[in-house]
């Protein structure tokens, strides 16, 4: 039991960085319909953070399932 829960925590970085992106997204699609000339910068910009919300993610996820294999 106390595996699954753990494993369910770790999981939960997954939506925080749904959430996350999600936001980003957001504010960079507002922020190139004010500046249109500024998209490149504010595309680059994005995907470094993207990238990064996406780690966040990803080692959640490994660290959940090497809590479900391992902490048998």
């Amino acid at each position: 039991m106390s595996v699954a829960m753990a494993a369910g925590i770790a999981a939960l970085s997954v939506i925080g960085a749904g959430l996350g992106i999600g936001v980003a997204t957001s504010k960079a699609v507002e922020a190139v319909a004010r500046q249109p000339e500024a998209s490149n910068k504010i595309t680059t910009i994005f995907l470094l953070g993207a990238a990064l919300a996406e780690a966040t993610a990803i080692y959640g996820l490994l660290i959940a399932i090497l809590i479900i294999f391992f902490l048998k």
